[in-house]
């Protein structure tokens, strides 16, 4: 009997000194209810920094008595504070419910179009028949080793090579004597006089 005695006096002892230590539990939750798992919380005076768990939980343990500040934050929300007092042998409850932020940020992306591309693109736009303009930037861009190779690129525009090299050009399929080509406004003659 006596060794019951004392094992029950241990247990219940032992139970109360656990009791001591008090606990601070809390779950984070957006206003709709989901949780937040990865929420960042912050107990202060102590500065001691836990995250949430998968549930939005989180769990401050051996805390002394008294009274902290506690700040909960999560990426797009806005911070949560609230004062909290941790009495001994108590374990008290936190439910933060976090806002969604409003983001006031402005993303700048500098880009520019180089003149000749845009002037080309109008020259297309406005002209009175159909006209391919090709800017000497994209000319300059691509690895052509001749005239012809870069006026084979333009739509519509096909090559007819004599032993390799574009000799002639056919525009939407009409005939290479039908077509006129014209290089910063000066006309291109044909390669031979008279084609048979």
């Amino acid at each position: 009997m006596r060794k019951l005695l004392s094992s029950l006096f241990l247990f219940v002892s032992s139970t109360s000194m656990l009791g001591l230590s008090p606990i601070l539990t809390g779950t984070i939750a957006d206003a709709s209810g989901g949780v937040l798992p990865g929420a960042r919380v912050e107990l202060t005076p102590t500065s001691q920094l836990f995250v949430s768990n998968g549930q939005g939980q989180f769990a401050v343990r051996d805390l002394a008595p008294g009274s902290y500040k506690l700040t909960a934050s999560y990426i797009g929300f806005v911070p949560f504070s609230t004062d909290v007092k941790i009495a001994a042998g108590q374990i008290s409850h936190v439910n933060v419910v976090l806002q969604i932020g409003t983001q006031n940020e402005v993303v700048t992306v500098p880009g520019k179009r180089e003149r000749g591309e845009v002037g080309a693109i109008n020259i297309e736009r406005t002209a009175d028949n159909i006209v391919q303009v090709l800017p000497a930037e994209v000319i300059t861009s691509l690895p052509n080793t001749n005239i012809a190779d870069t006026v084979g690129r333009l739509p519509s525009v096909s090559l007819e090579r004599d032993e390799g090299e574009g000799k002639y050009i056919q525009i939407r399929g009409t005939e290479p004597r039908l077509s006129n080509v014209t290089i910063d406004g000066i006309h291109v003659p044909s390669p031979e006089n008279v084609r048979t």
